[in-house]
């Protein structure tokens, strides 16, 4: 019974990948996001300092120090007066909608050049560190390739990591193995700000070993360019764009959103891999991406993106259909970014940069 409804539903899924018209109305067997269909406001992203425009957005594993688990992370890139790249906030959100400030980063930190601008790339070990990328401006211009910056659970900067091929995180994902960890950055500023506007194609994913001692600072073992020559431009409204989000598959490919492309690439033998697979393959292209930022793997290993052209989520199954559609924000282009899978239930967390929101759908 089970294999013929199965076979009824991917016959079900072709049919509508080939009309273009996959949506959560038509069939929803199998999905994660396609049941979901309630959104709501979790809280204000907005700390006391005005920082605005929420960009990472991240899950607390583990209870230690001021870190709660189950309640959300969010970093901020833009300060009160909406300057992009200023943000220098991390903001502690619970379920119920409680919020407080876990960190702010003095803008002119050492070790991190150019200055401070958190950008989506944010991740919380279960050990409690907190590592958060920087793209930083100043007068309005990118200032520097900015760097990682790690915080203890206190929300205290304990360190930072520069250069190596760090050039602009603008997203990351993590695996955590308690005393090591596997970070994947994806770098968009090789070359992107001589070329002036122009689309380049120099973005990178970077591979970085980390070790996690049970007592003192986390350290980096390795540096791994696994993926290269991704487009990438500057951009008006979002400061730049290139390689966003990632995500690691079972099957260790990690999939990442190469949002000018329209494409969500994979990079096969992530975790391993010796040498620089290039943009990967093409998991998906086009249909109903839409310059897809924030990616992240849902719990039955479909692949979930948001759109920054539209304010739509996709899922992708790992064989590349696109299977769910759902509008997280109405008239919502350039409204999301990060986003995360809720612990312990059927519900996504998105943030909302029309209005500076965490949001659930659920």
């Amino acid at each position: 019974m089970k294999r013929t409804r199965a076979y009824a539903t991917a016959l079900a899924v072709a049919a509508l990948a080939m009309a273009g018209t996959v949506t959560a109305n038509a069939q929803e067997f199998g999905t994660f996001t396609g049941p979901l269909h309630h959104i709501s406001t979790v809280a204000s992203t907005v700390p006391g300092n005005g920082d605005v425009n929420p960009y990472g957005v991240a899950v607390i594993p583990h209870t230690t120090g001021d870190e709660f688990a189950g309640n959300v992370l969010v970093s901020n890139f833009n300060n009160k007066a909406n300057a992009q790249g200023t943000g220098t906030t991390i903001v502690e959100i619970t379920p119920s909608g409680h919020r407080w400030l876990f960190a702010q980063v003095t803008p002119h930190l050492q070790g991190c050049p150019g200055g401070i601008g958190l950008t989506t790339a944010l991740t919380v070990l279960r050990s409690g560190w907190v590592i958060v990328g920087s793209l930083p401006t100043r007068n309005g211009s990118i200032s520097g390739p900015g760097c990682l910056i790690v915080l203890d659970s206190h929300g205290t900067v304990r360190e930072t990591f520069a250069g190596h091929g760090i050039n602009g995180p603008w997203d990351m994902a993590a695996v955590d193995y308690g005393n090591s960890a596997v970070l994947f950055v994806t770098n968009v500023l090789n070359g992107t700000v001589e070329a002036g506007g122009k689309t380049v194609h120099g973005g990178t994913v970077l591979r970085i070993g980390l070790a996690v001692p049970s007592h003192g600072l986390p350290w980096v073992t390795s540096h791994t360019v696994i993926g290269s020559g991704f487009p990438e431009a500057l951009n008006s409204s979002a400061l730049v764009l290139g390689p966003t989000g990632a995500g690691l598959g079972s099957n260790d490919t990690l999939y990442v959103a190469d949002t000018l492309a329209n494409r969500v690439a994979g990079i096969r033998d992530a975790l391993f891999r010796g040498s620089d697979a290039g943009t990967g393959f093409t998991l998906s292209q086009g249909g109903h991406l839409n310059g897809e930022l924030g990616l992240v793997i849902a719990p039955n290993g479909n692949i979930l993106t948001v759109n920054s052209g539209d304010g739509n989520l996709i899922e992708i199954t790992p064989s590349g259909t696109q299977v769910v559609v759902r509008q997280l924000v109405k008239n919502g282009a350039g409204a999301l970014f990060g986003l995360a899978v809720q612990p312990h239930r059927d519900a996504v967390y998105f943030v909302n940069d029309d209005a500076n929101t965490l949001q659930l759908l659920h």
